[in-house]
Formats: C-alpha cells, structure tokens, sequence
C-alpha cells in the first residue's frame, strides 16, 4: 500500500484492463445462478424459481449432451495432434533460411489468413470444396457437407488460419537459444536434423508445455463461429459441441437454466484441466503457467 500511494499515478494505468475484466468476465459470472433456476429473463434472478441441481442431474443423462461433449473431444483431440505441432514445425523451417528477406515475406504470407474472419474463411473454402469448387468437382463429392471428413476439415481450416500467426511466440523462443550452442553441436559433427533435436526442441520445451497448458484448458472448447456457420451443411450429428449447444437450447430453445448449467461445468472441467496439465508440466521441470 505504501508503494501504491507512492505511485499512484503509475496504478492509474492498470485501472483501464482492472475495469475490463470486471465487467466483461467477473460480473457475467454472477449469471450462472440461473444454473440453479428455472431462470426466465421476464422474471428475472429474484422472481425464477430456486430448483437446486435439477439442471445438473439432467445434464448427465440428456444423450445431447453426451453426444456433444463427444464431438468435441474429438475435434479437440484432432486439433492438438495436428494443428498444434504445425506453428512449432513452421517457426523452425522459417528460422533455419538463411535469407532474411525471404524470410520476412513467407512469414508475412502465413500471418495473413490470421486477420481473416471466419465467414471470409467459411466462403473461400466453400468455394474451392463446396459442392461448385474445383477440388469437389474433381473428387465428386462435396467436402464441405459431409459428415464423416468434418473433423478433419474443421482441423485444415485451423491449419490453414491460425498456425502463422502461431509462429510468433515460438520465433520469440528461439531467439533466446544461445547460438554457442548450435556451434558446439556443430564441432561435434551434429547435422541439421539433431541440431533440431537436441537444440532447438529443449529450448522450445518450456514455451511448447506452456502453450500446451492453455489449451487444455480449452479442450472444451473448439471455435463457435466457425462451427456455427458450417452446422447446416453437416447437420447436428457431426457439428454439435458444447458452444454450439448452449446457444441452442439456451438462446434459441430459451431453455435458460440447463443451458447455463451446462456452461457452468464445462467452465469448471477446463479449470480442473489447466491445474492438472500445470502440475503435470511441473513435473517434466517446466515451470508450467503458474
């Protein structure tokens, strides 16, 4: 408290990001009473009725839910196997050319599609595998509406957006890798590939288990809007995940209460998750998140 009065003008400046997450992310979470309510918004908090764990009992055995929680896993499963190496794998290829302008232009390109939205995304694959695209009429099938390959395309389009803009951290980490250490392993006569090995993957070790941490605790989480605007070509058997079912039943169905139930445990699982990844980082001796 003494160095706050001391610099207080200093402590001004964190008012502004103190008073964002106070309004956008811990006063929302006062609405999770209706998760013990048979909440409706024309009554609001004080006049729904109090139902206790109604909503979680039937969140255990409403096979929707079940069904959801399955497709997403799966698509989180799919997405942490191959998008998240490819950053890793991107930033190492990037950093080993020599020529830094080639360099600077390829990693401009792969940012790009980053600042893309996902409705520009969703059009520009619809129209290169969508039923009219150059890549279905050569298949003869439409890529986009079936059912069986969505996890996989779900996974492409994530690839295909987010892994340059991946690459920054892991350029950031592999400028603190002393370069003595490249050279020693050099002398020793290691070639590229256990430079890679013995180098460059250690130092990246700390940054990889920290991003990994992280998105663990999003497991539960797989992209609503990009799932959102592919949900009617694939129907609800491959795209139902948990974001996309809370908007359903709760916004659209007004089931306000079970849907909110539903948004409570998936919050309460992703933390679970992140304390144990964090201790299970610790114990391979990286520091983890915290």
């Amino acid at each position: 408290m003494k160095r706050a009065r001391q610099h207080w003008r200093m402590y001004l400046f964190v008012v502004p990001g103190l008073l964002f997450f106070v309004v956008f992310a811990y006063l929302p979470m006062l609405g999770n009473l209706a998760a013990f309510q048979d909440y409706s918004p024309y009554l609001g908090f004080g006049g729904s009725p109090w139902i206790g764990l109604a909503n979680f009992q039937r969140l255990i055995t409403d096979p929707d839910v079940i069904h959801a929680v399955g497709n997403t896993l799966k698509l989180s499963l799919l997405q942490i196997v191959f998008a998240f190496p490819v950053p890793i794998a991107l930033a190492i290829l990037l950093n080993s050319l020599a020529a830094p302008g080639v360099r600077r232009l390829l990693q401009s390109i792969v940012y790009l599609p980053h600042f893309i939205s996902w409705v520009i995304v969703i059009s520009i694959w619809q129209q290169v595998l969508g039923g009219t695209g150059v890549v279905s009429k050569l298949l003869g099938t439409n890529v986009m509406s079936n059912p069986d390959t969505f996890g996989l395309l779900i996974t492409s389009q994530v690839i295909w957006k987010d892994s340059g803009w991946g690459t920054i951290i892991f350029f950031a980490a592999l400028t603190t890798i002393p370069s003595e250490l490249y050279e020693s392993a050099a002398v020793d006569g290691a070639n590229a590939w256990r430079r890679i090995l013995h180098v460059t993957l250690p130092g990246l070790l700390p940054v990889i288990m920290l991003l990994l941490v992280l998105r663990l605790g999003d497991v539960l989480t797989v992209g609503f809007e990009q799932i959102y605007l592919q949900y009617n070509s694939v129907g609800s058997g491959a795209a139902e995940v948990l974001d996309t079912f809370v908007y359903f039943r709760g916004v659209v169905g007004s089931d306000w209460g079970f849907s909110t139930a539903v948004g409570l445990v998936k919050g309460v699982v992703a933390t679970i998750l992140v304390l144990g990844a964090n201790s299970l980082s610790k114990r391979f001796g990286t520091e983890g998140v915290f």
